[in-house]
């Protein structure tokens, strides 16, 4: 008999969850590989289209295809580069892990490639590192979209922060990381059996059975990277709450109303700190929206940045 979820199977999840014929899959993403090298280490990323640049980044165990639902879309009207963070996907672990220092690692991407300022599209450590952009060095961003973004969370898996501080903890995570890189053959076993799939993904996604099976592949991949436990004392050991108001571009704020990684409350927070914010919530949705309602985060993405460039060309005064 197949397997049945009660719970999945009467949940709302709505028609618009997850993407039953996705463009990333008809893209020879060979075409679009780069890799630069930069101080303390060489950098994988993907860049696509042409126009207005935009920079995606990803977050703590993730790769440049944490954004495989969005950079074929908003390739059409820009220039999108999505990196691999040092330590990450096929980009060199840095000396340093820090988030400053991936802060920095944006700064001299950017020169590289010639972006002199653009707006920055960050989940989970990304957003954090995002937000870090911003304050550190605010002309090089024109605006801002946090998705379920580290930071400002006192919890985190539904752990606190001081628990994740522990010596023990972080002893066990480093060991733990070691032996997190799942082998590729074990990789189509994971998300074509839906027990293991939901195991594996629950934490992330809402409903991982109704997000295509490559699509959860690519979010397996990003797993077991060497700069894993460092960026999860990073981000614990991190404090800019009395500097986050400081960040003056348009903002836009987006969660998954069931995110268990970084709890909703934290996208409340960003809000009434940053004064031009603006807070989107998606019903029934996990901590990677923008792959689990890829179709209505495009649409609010386009939106934003249309009208972020907008206000950004009316003169002051």
């Amino acid at each position: 008999m197949p397997e049945v979820d009660v719970a999945d199977a009467e949940a709302p999840a709505g028609s618009d969850y997850g993407n039953p014929d996705p463009e990333w899959l008809r893209i020879d993403w060979r075409e679009h590989r780069r890799r630069v090298e930069l101080p303390g280490a060489s950098v994988n990323y993907v860049e696509m289209g042409s126009g207005p640049p935009v920079v995606f980044v990803h977050g703590l165990s993730g790769c440049w295809q944490n954004w495989l639902e969005n950079i074929p879309h908003l390739a059409r009207t820009h220039r999108v580069i999505a990196p691999d963070l040092p330590g990450f996907g096929f980009s060199e672990m840095p000396e340093r892990v820090s988030i400053e220092n991936y802060a920095r690692f944006l700064g001299q991407l950017c020169d590289l490639l010639d972006v002199e300022d653009a707006p920055l599209v960050g989940n989970s450590m990304g957003g954090f590192v995002g937000a870090e952009v911003c304050i550190k060095y605010p002309e090089r961003a024109s605006a801002l979209v946090l998705v379920s973004a580290a930071g400002l969370s006192t919890k985190y898996l539904g752990f606190s922060s001081e628990f994740y501080r522990r010596k023990s903890v972080r002893a066990f995570a480093r060991a733990t990381n070691a032996y997190a890189t799942i082998p590729e053959a074990r990789v189509e076993t994971l998300v074509r059996r839906r027990r293991l799939r939901r195991a594996v993904l629950r934490p992330v996604v809402k409903y991982p059975d109704r997000l295509p099976a490559p699509l959860c592949a690519e979010l397996l991949r990003g797993s077991g990277r060497p700069a894993a436990p460092y960026a999860t004392d990073a981000i614990m050991e991190y404090d800019f709450r009395d500097r986050v108001g400081e960040i003056a571009c348009p903002t836009l704020i987006v969660w998954g109303e069931d995110d268990r990684i970084v709890p909703v409350e934290a996208a409340d927070a960003y809000e009434r700190a940053i004064p031009r914010s603006r807070k989107v919530v998606f019903p029934d949705t996990g901590h990677v929206p923008m792959l689990e309602r890829p179709s209505a985060f495009n649409s609010l993405l386009d939106e934003f940045l249309s009208s972020s460039t907008a206000s950004s060309a009316v003169p002051s005064g």
